[in-house]
């Protein structure tokens, strides 16, 4: 094991996510004489639990004597959450995003319908579809265990932990309820998947979220006036903060004008097709190449690009065949 002091009584534990080209999952310990706090957990899976477990007993805590702060509802971050938590301690998740993790209090098959209906009409194949729960990992290593220890919170909530104050600080776009923590004595700030510094967190379009990439964009200038010394993000290498809120202000820049390009030189494409002909970082000779698992993330970002240009009045959507067509308004 290979945990890594970053502060006074904070902690990374690195856990390895199978199968995820994310490759690890940043897990942080603030170790506390009375109620240390751990944020994220990683997939409910064999590999995840025994390196969560092997790194928080190295830093010489019990598990049983931890409250668990979620960034977000992700099952990268959430899967072992309910498992783990000791009796009498909190799983603290904002009210937002609770409703999308299993066991906490929500009609896990609603929400799965709901979103299953959005890929439908986007034109997703159907043997991707009526596999989604077997090869999306965000579902197949989704919380497995029950609890009532799920606690809602709002940007109100703060952490007295290890002799910090840390503060909720709501940043939708990623999910509907992303939060980060924000300690203005150290300056330090956990980023969950809001802001990553070698990769770019995935935006996509959510049941009853008129415009998740709005959302996200909107948070990133936001939050860039925090005077942030210390980004602590939740996959991979820190970086400079205000410098990765430009870089990523950019990237959906670009995103978006190539949308714009595509709806323009091909009008009536599906959502699906209209993935097919952006660019991705992925090792995959063409579209029909791509893994399923990578074609869902990638057509729930195209998704949140288009709901976002057909807000402006940019393009436009027509409902055909059940299927959701795009073209230029121009």
């Amino acid at each position: 094991m290979r945990t890594e002091q970053i502060a006074d009584n904070i902690f990374r534990i690195p856990v390895k996510l199978p199968y995820s080209p994310l490759k690890e999952l940043n897990s942080y310990l603030i170790k506390d004489r009375e109620r240390s706090l751990l944020i994220d957990t990683g997939f409910a899976m064999d590999e995840c639990r025994e390196a969560l477990l092997s790194g928080i007993n190295e830093l010489g805590e019990n598990p049983s004597k931890l409250d668990i702060f979620l960034t977000h509802m992700h099952s990268d971050h959430t899967g072992l959450a309910a498992e783990i938590v000791g009796e009498g301690m909190w799983i603290y998740i904002s009210e937002r995003d609770s409703r999308w993790v299993k066991n906490s209090g929500e009609d896990d098959e609603l929400v799965f319908k709901n979103s299953g209906n959005r890929f439908r009409a986007a034109g997703m194949p159907a043997f991707i579809l009526d596999n989604m729960r077997r090869i999306n990992p965000a579902i197949a290593y989704s919380p497995r265990v029950s609890s009532n220890q799920y606690s809602r919170i709002g940007e109100d909530k703060v952490f007295s932990v290890g002799g910090y104050e840390f503060r909720c600080i709501p940043t939708p776009g990623h999910t509907p309820g992303h939060m980060c923590l924000w300690d203005e004595g150290s300056g330090i700030m956990f980023t969950g998947d809001h802001i990553l510094f070698d990769i770019t967190p995935n935006i996509t379009a959510w049941p009853e979220v008129a415009n998740s990439l709005d959302d996200y964009l909107n948070s990133l200038r936001s939050i860039s006036e925090f005077p942030v010394k210390t980004a602590l993000p939740g996959h991979r290498k820190p970086g400079d903060f205000h410098t990765r809120i430009k870089e990523l202000i950019e990237h959906h820049e670009i995103r978006l004008n190539e949308v714009r390009r595509i709806v323009r030189e091909s009008p009536g494409s599906s959502i699906y097709d209209i993935s097919g002909e952006m660019r991705w970082k992925i090792k995959a000779a063409n579209w029909d190449d791509f893994p399923p698992a990578q074609k869902i993330f990638a057509v729930g970002e195209c998704m949140s690009h288009l709901d976002y240009l057909a807000n402006l009045g940019e393009i436009k959507c027509c409902l055909e065949d059940g299927f959701q067509i795009y073209y230029s308004a121009w």
